[in-house]
């Protein structure tokens, strides 16, 4: 699903842990279409992701907006894929909500530490939808022609995208922050089998960016 704001005729697609809730709630603020008090949304990560849904990239659907302002938020790989264990797993605690997880949790325990999940990744990935979502490749939601996009942001060019977005539509927009993770996994805290299971995943997300971000590991 593409996320527009017809209005200003903007079209954004949604990556999952790549600051996608704090761009939709920055986008509800041009949305006339968009009702709800902006101090309530602001506090609500739900609601948010209920007035926008974040779907996967359909091309027959992108080009339904040519002409239209069309840009995309990415993430450094490594850092989205160790998100998804900070923000979903130890956090947000998401695999306890997995009935299949529940049935199998001798063989895929719910508290996982990183190492184990990050080598059964593939596993916990049909098991539980939420990690599934939040880890799909990157080319799942931008397509594989990022030149279709009139601008790709880095994450950390947020701000850079607010006042972007505000002297498109003629007033002040602001990107609030959602989703901020208690601690910081890094790719250093695992083991060397863990890392070297990762490296086909990541290999193929940094060629998905490429020019965007760099293997810096």
């Amino acid at each position: 699903m593409v996320i527009a704001v017809k209005t200003h005729k903007i079209a954004y697609m949604a990556v999952p842990k790549s600051a996608c809730t704090s761009v939709k709630a920055g986008l509800a603020q041009t949305d006339p279409e968009v009702s709800v008090d902006l101090d309530v949304l602001n506090n609500d990560a739900a609601l948010v992701h209920s007035l926008y849904q974040t779907r996967r990239f359909r091309l027959h659907r992108w080009r339904e907006y040519e002409g239209w302002w069309r840009f995309a938020v990415v993430r450094d790989p490594l850092k989205r894929l160790m998100s998804v264990y900070s923000d979903i797993v130890a956090d947000r605690q998401q695999l306890r909500n997995s009935r299949k997880l529940r049935r199998e949790g001798a063989l895929l325990p719910m508290d996982p530490d990183p190492d184990f999940f990050f080598q059964h990744l593939s596993e916990y990935m049909k098991a539980a939808s939420s990690v599934k979502h939040h880890a799909l490749p990157v080319r799942l939601f931008i397509g594989p022609i990022p030149h279709l996009f009139d601008r790709i942001y880095k994450i950390e060019e947020l701000p850079v995208l607010a006042d972007d977005l505000s002297k498109k539509v003629g007033a002040e927009i602001t990107i609030p922050r959602y989703n901020k993770s208690s601690s910081q996994l890094l790719f250093s805290d695992l083991n060397a089998k863990t890392r070297s299971s990762l490296d086909d995943y990541l290999d193929q997300e940094y060629k998905s960016l490429e020019g965007i971000y760099e293997r810096h590991y």
